[in-house]
């Protein structure tokens, strides 16, 4: 049976049952999710379940157990020289190429979801289990939150292991990055209503910190869900800086020669009664059948340096195999 799980933020693991009704426009009232990939192609993402539950205990306790296989570091090598290339010719300031790793393993989707069900607070749920695949995460990122004449979103980027965090604080590579993303946020928003952004700080996730600077706009008048979807994905964390269609074309081109699952990075959301919350895909596993994917990326700009680079990719999946499986 088909299954949409979405963390809330009070903490509460909802799940939604199929079969699904799909509809291109959100329903007036209720609860529906909503799944797209990374280029919003999905007709019909809004999903209304049959039924919901709010999730209070793991439906298993097997033992996760992938083998996974290092990525090669040729293929992004070559990316990372074109994004460079695309950086110094002026074309770009930044672009988030994509390295995917990937493993075999013997679990059940239950045995993911479990993994789940204790995780720190700053970390949300959120998930799709189909009858031979899907993809299960924890993410860290709101795209934003539209409710009662508001949004709540963030900026998140820059990235560290925690025990790095006095000198992280001052780095100015990963200062420059955030502020490229804060920065260009804002001015995505700023025609909508009155900008209110909080002061850059430190989200700790254990093993990884990162920059955020948490923003909220006070609407001028109303805004449809959709439009909103459609002008904040991707984020400037996971997206090109400028965000143009070329600039699009290049970043869908470089994850596709990297084989990313189309899932990473896209907006997955629940609508219940008018309030609705939009996570953004990362920290996640995608699988089929007995093959899973483990994607990760990270933000290049003029500063960048492969090594650097290769090593923040590797920290972030470490992080990601340490929630589903022991390592």
């Amino acid at each position: 049976m088909e299954r949409a799980v979405f963390g809330t933020r009070s903490g509460e693991l909802l799940v939604g049952y199929g079969p699904f009704t799909a509809l291109a426009e959100p329903p007036a009232a209720g609860i529906a999710f909503y799944r797209n990939d990374f280029s919003l192609s999905e007709e019909r993402p809004w999903l209304v379940p049959d039924r919901v539950e709010l999730l209070e205990k793991a439906p298993s306790a097997g033992r996760v157990e992938i083998t996974w296989e290092d990525p090669e570091p040729e293929g992004f090598a070559d990316v990372f020289r074109e994004v460079s290339e695309a950086i110094h010719e002026g074309l770009i300031e930044k672009s988030v190429p994509v390295v995917t790793e990937k493993g075999r393993g013997k679990c059940s989707a239950d045995d993911l979801l479990a993994s789940l069900m204790t995780l720190p607070k700053n970390l949300r749920p959120y998930g799709w289990i189909g009858e031979e695949g899907g993809f299960l995460g924890a993410t860290p990122e709101v795209l934003f939150r539209h409710f009662d004449g508001r949004i709540y979103t963030m900026a998140l980027a820059g990235t560290a292991r925690s025990d790095e965090r006095r000198l992280f604080a001052i780095d100015d590579k990963e200062i420059r990055e955030h502020e490229f993303v804060a920065q260009t946020l804002i001015a995505k928003l700023s025609d909508l209503g009155m900008v209110i952004r909080n002061e850059r700080g430190i989200l700790d996730l254990g093993k990884l910190i990162h920059f955020q600077t948490l923003i909220k706009v006070e609407l001028y008048k109303y805004e449809k869900t959709q439009t909103l979807i459609e002008r904040l994905h991707p984020t400037p964390a996971l997206g090109p800086l400028p965000r143009t269609t070329a600039t699009l074309d290049l970043l869908k081109e470089w994850r596709e020669r990297l084989d990313c699952p189309v899932e990473f990075g896209a907006p997955f959301g629940l609508l219940r009664d008018g309030d609705f919350e939009a996570l953004v895909a990362i920290r996640m596993l995608s699988w089929q059948g007995d093959e899973f994917s483990l994607p990760s990326g990270c933000g290049v700009i003029q500063e960048s340096r492969l090594m650097n680079e290769w090593r923040e990719l590797a920290l972030k999946r470490s992080a990601v195999r340490t929630l589903f499986c022991s390592e």
